[in-house]
């Protein structure tokens, strides 16, 4: 890895916080806070019973309390990135799919933008995390036999299984069932309107909210799944019978199982046991003693 090109970075970084800081400190700064207002340097963030709070205090605050760390986080970043280009450590995108259906799997209901935020978000801090745990761990050992043992107990537990994030609306009869179809046609809430029909006393009070049901799990009803494989995301069914009573469901996502070989999650593995083995926290610190860095904070 070429120093100079490290350097370069770094002091690109060193120049944007700079100039950050230089330009938080211009009373004609004009700020904008998603509200639409702007507001300058020198004006209040905020008046508690006519005493302000000036937005150049609140800007210094912010400055003492986060700009080290941040930058920091951006450095270690930009070391994790260039070691692993350099030691061609590239990280599957199934084990990134994986992580990020995990993580999926613990979310509310979001929108179809949110969703792609997140996950955006998501992929880029996944990569970060295990090119680091593959960087700090480059000089310890795991036998195979080691990590084939680990495989066979643990093997399960690096597998996702298929998942579908529903709602229902439940009524009475086909009638009602079509009054709401036809209300949802028109644009709608599915959640509003599983607040005004629905007889599922469990979910009406959250929209019908059903979670993340694994199809494997004895809590997914049966005759939920041929419906929903022929749902696209984030849309609704017709209205159909189940139990005596009458069902919609609307899909907001459906995550589809991920499992590995051994020999796909090998190199996982091994730096997963290799971190026990030295103890070591998922920190960069230990990286920055081979790279040459230079930065404001620096004593």
């Amino acid at each position: 890895m070429s120093k100079k090109l490290m350097l370069g970075i770094i002091v690109l970084l060193l120049v944007t916080n700079i100039a950050t800081l230089f330009v938080w400190n211009q009373e004609e700064v004009d700020i904008e806070t998603g509200n639409g207002k702007k507001y300058k340097n020198n004006e209040a963030a905020a008046t508690v019973n006519g005493e302000e709070i000036s937005i150049e205090e609140w800007r210094k605050a912010l400055r003492d309390t986060y700009g080290e760390e941040h930058l920091k986080a951006m450095i270690d970043r930009e070391i994790v990135s260039q070691l692993a280009n350099e030691r061609d450590i590239s990280i599957s995108d199934k084990v990134i799919e994986r992580e990020i259906s995990l993580l999926l799997a613990m979310q509310g209901v979001l929108t179809e933008s949110e969703y792609e935020d997140l996950e955006a978000k998501w992929e880029k801090d996944i990569r970060h995390r295990y090119q680091l745990e593959r960087l700090l761990t480059e000089d310890v050992s795991v036998t195979d036999d080691t990590m084939k043992e680990h495989y066979e107990t643990y093997g399960e537990q690096y597998n996702f299984t298929a998942s579908m994030q529903l709602s229902h609306i439940i009524v009475k009869e086909m009638e009602t069932a079509e009054k709401v179809y036809n209300e949802l046609e028109q644009g709608a809430s599915f959640n509003l309107l599983a607040q005004e029909y629905s007889v599922d006393e469990e979910t009406r009070g959250v929209g019908g909210y059903l979670g993340y049901l694994s199809t494997e799990s004895q809590y997914f009803p049966d005759s939920y799944e041929v419906i929903v494989n022929n749902l696209q995301e984030f849309s609704y069914s017709e209205p159909f019978e189940v139990g005596g009573e009458v069902a919609l469901i609307y899909l907001h996502r459906k995550l589809p199982s991920i499992t590995f070989t051994y020999e796909e999650m090998k190199p996982y593995i091994m730096s997963e046991l290799a971190l026990q083995e030295k103890k070591q926290t998922l920190e960069a610190d230990p990286l920055w003693e081979s790279q040459d860095i230079e930065w404001i904070y620096s004593e």
